[in-house]
Order: C-alpha cells, then structure tokens, then sequence
C-alpha cells in the first residue's frame, strides 16, 4: 500500500481580513490564519506559502507576515524548521471545527464475476503512457483549443480506417462520430431519433439495463423485445405498431451471449427498409470470439439503414470513456446539428487512441486479449464441469461473460448466499424487462478474474449453488 502523503501547499487559502477584529495588519492576519487552522480550512501539515510570496499577494511588508507567523508559532498553531517551510503543526487543534466525514471505500468481494468488465490487469499502461506522450509532444497550438463536436479529424480516420479492415464495416471519417461510449452513442441517436418523429425505440429483452432507462430519459418509450437463441425475435419486432428504431447486438447479445443468425440478420434489414427504420448495432464483444474469426457487421450489409456503436470500455477500459458511431449521412447530420452536439471526449485521448491504432498496439492487445480470455474460459468451463456436472452452460462462444442454468432453483438467492461467501455474481433476472421472469441463470463474468482465482471462485459458487438448489 503507498503511504499517505503530506498535505499540499496552502497557498491559495482564502484568508478573511476584513472580517476579524479591527487593529494592526499583522494582527488581523494571524487571526485569519488561526481560524482556518481552527476550522480545518489548513489542514495540519499543509505549507504556508513564504513570507516573500504571501506579501506581495497581500501587499504588504515582509515584517508583517513574519511577525503574524511568529506569534502562531509561540501558540503551538504552527511549527518552522531550518530548510523548511512553516506548517500547520500535528495536533494543534484537539477539538476540530466542523466535522469532516472520510468516505472509506466499500470493502470489494474477495472474488468478482459481475460480467462487462474487461481483465484491467492487462491494460496497456506503457504503451498508452507512450502513445499520450506522442500526443501531446505533436499535437499543434490548435488541438489544444475548443474539440471539434464529432471527435479529432485524425481519429476520425484511424477509427474508419479499423472498422473497415477490422470489423467489416462500410465506415468514411466524414461519417464518423466520437463519442463517450456506447450509451453516449445511444443517447445522441435517440435524441436525433425523437426530434425525427420517433415516439418508441425497440430493445433487447433481457438486454443490458442501462439502455432502456437512458431511452426513457430521452423521451421515447422503450419496447422489449424477446431474444432466443437465433438472437432478436424478428418478428416480433415486426408486429410491434409504431416502432421504427431498434438497438441489437448481433456479434454477442448480452446477457444471453447468442448470435444474431444469418438469416434474422436478412430479416432485420428488410423489416428496416419496410418500414423506413434505423437500427442501431451494438457492436458489443464482437472482437473476442473464441471458436472461429470475428463476425463481421450488420451495418456493412446496408450501411443506410444500420449505424454502428462500439467503444474501449471491452476492450481496454472503461475508464477511458471512448467510443464511435458510423452513421449514415442522413443521421451523421443529425447528430452533428447544434441541438444534438455534447462535449466529446478530451482531445488528448483522442489523439493518443489514434496514434495507438498507428502504432498497431491496438491489433496486437485484442490478439493477446483473444488468447487469454480463451483460455480462462476453457479453464472456467472445466472447474464448472467438474464442480457442477448436470448444469447448461451457454453463451461462452465469444466475449468474457457465460450463462449457468440453474432449472428449478432461485438464482437470485443463489447470488445471496455467494455473496456472504465473498463472491459477486449477477442473476439473469436483472437483465429483463420483468425481473424474474424467464428460466433462472446466472451470468458469471470471467474477464477480471485472474486464472489463478478461477478454481476457488468455482467452488464458492458450487457451495452457494447446492446449498440453494440441493443435490
């Protein structure tokens, strides 16, 4: 554990003057100071800024600043050391002002398999280190001005230039949009979706949970629709009056992890250009297959219908809060009106995940990525074998994230128990548009979970599993 550290300078401590009792200047300034050490507003520790420094601020004489020091120092207010600089003495305030609460972080599970969460073990920090300081040394006077509202020119074309040769997508940088992250992206098309005549977006059902709410928030009226295993019911959509819009994931639907079929991905696109829609293709996991090459996009079968969404937060971080849209003309002016335009992500970051896919270190982590998280699920999928031989395992095709169905047994007590054994799950339930409805099955996220763990987090979850459902 790093050790705490000192307490910063205090110089830029506001210090009332005019309002303590009338007389000398050197006077009224160690009453000022004094109350901030009294109150907490100088914390004991912190620095006083050098008589030279405080007196020009103040615009006054040195003596007067040296004279108000020393009187806090006969006081045991402050302390002053050769070669140092006056501080707050430790201890000179026994009964401190108004309370201050310390918020202590909340004590994490022992084991976590909450799914989304890529393994933040094997994030980049050298190579990215090196890719912002590329940035920063090489962007001109003009990057560090106002961001440009769809995202920096330069990764507009990187980010093109990948969902092209990597993702299969038909993508043009004037047809890019940099955004916050896939919700951003969201959020930004429902707004241009709303001011377009739309009153009702469909979502997947179970889907991710955020996603409905956020649609909401914008106004419109989330539909769920069922997912089965040949991904989103086409159908169904297509007796639902109204509803123009849908947001899918066809590469890996989460939570369910299926694959949106050849022939639904037929059926999506021509119930889009029946009824004049848009679909909105959540291009979540679709780097991390494990049984053959990634699937390529919806949207590079019909790039005027279907607008594609992805973002770092799989694949790097979510920490970095970067993502992208690939639009079609129609909508790419849409969301670069004035009305729909929000803060894009710092430019610097922008500028350091465009030199990363230069670099070709972006290709090079989803590979070692590919190879590890293969790998702990291939050893996730043992220990459960062995631990809970007569439960389905589903959806472990690609991504970090697998179904275990638990057929008459409640999983939401499952995740109870597990949780007083210090291990996180999620129950399948959350994800639905009515909790609890549907058959019972965890979702157990793998991606943050060293391999190491996998064993001991199995059996936890085995104990938990059978002490709820017996047997």
């Amino acid at each position: 554990m790093p050790q705490d550290r000192r307490p910063g300078p205090a110089w830029s401590t506001l210090l009332d003057l005019d309002g303590q009792p009338r007389g000398p200047l050197h006077r009224r300034l160690g009453s000022a100071l004094r109350s901030a050490v009294v109150t907490g507003r100088i914390a004991p520790g912190s620095a006083l800024p050098p008589s030279r420094i405080l007196a020009a601020d103040l615009g006054c004489s040195r003596w007067v600043i040296t004279e108000a020091y020393a009187q806090l120092i006969t006081e045991g207010y402050l302390e002053a050391r050769s070669g140092s600089a006056t501080r707050v003495r430790a201890g000179a305030v026994s009964v401190p002002g108004p309370a201050r609460t310390v918020l202590e972080p909340s004590r994490p599970p022992e084991f976590d398999m909450l799914p989304g969460v890529p393994d933040l073990r094997a994030f980049p920090r050298k190579r990215w280190a090196d890719a912002v300081r590329v940035a920063t040394s090489s962007m001109s006077s003009a990057d560090l001005g106002l961001p440009d509202g769809p995202g920096h020119p330069r990764l507009r074309q990187r980010l093109a230039a990948y969902l092209v040769r990597g993702r299969g997508a038909a993508a043009t940088a004037e047809h890019v949009v940099v955004c916050d992250g896939t919700l951003d992206g969201a959020v930004r098309l429902c707004r241009a979706l709303r001011r377009a005549g739309h009153t009702r977006v469909a979502v997947e059902d179970p889907g991710w949970s955020r996603l409905p709410a956020a649609v909401a928030a914008v106004g419109l009226t989330p539909v769920p629709v069922p997912v089965d295993g040949d991904g989103l019911r086409v159908d169904r959509l297509r007796a639902l009056p109204g509803v123009r819009a849908v947001v899918v994931a066809p590469a890996h639907q989460f939570p369910t992890g299926t694959v949106l079929s050849p022939a639904r991905r037929a059926e999506l696109l021509r119930w889009a250009r029946e009824v004049d829609g848009l679909v909105l293709e959540d291009d979540y996991d679709a780097e991390f297959r494990h049984e053959r090459r990634p699937i390529g996009t919806v949207q590079g079968m019909d790039p005027s219908r279907v607008v594609l969404m992805g973002s770092l937060s799989k694949t790097l971080s979510p920490a970095l809060r970067l993502g992208w849209l690939a639009a079609p003309p129609r909508w790419t002016e849409a969301l670069r009106a004035e009305e729909a335009a929000t803060t894009p992500p710092p430019v610097i970051d922008q500028l350091a995940f465009a030199e990363f896919l230069d670099a070709g270190w972006y290709d090079r982590h989803l590979r070692a990525s590919r190879l590890r998280y293969r790998r702990r699920r291939d050893l996730l999928l043992a220990e459960l074998g062995a631990a809970l031989p007569g439960l389905e395992v589903s959806g472990a095709a690609a991504g970090f994230h697998l179904l275990l169905h638990l057929p008459g047994c409640s999983a939401e007590r499952v995740v109870r128990r597990a949780a007083r054994r210090g291990l996180r799950l999620a129950d399948l339930g959350r994800y639905r548009a009515e909790p609890g409805s549907g058959a019972p099955a965890l979702v157990l996220g793998y991606g943050n979970l060293s391999d190491a763990a996998v064993p001991e987090a199995v059996h936890r979850l085995a104990e938990s599993v059978r002490a709820e459902c017996g047997g």
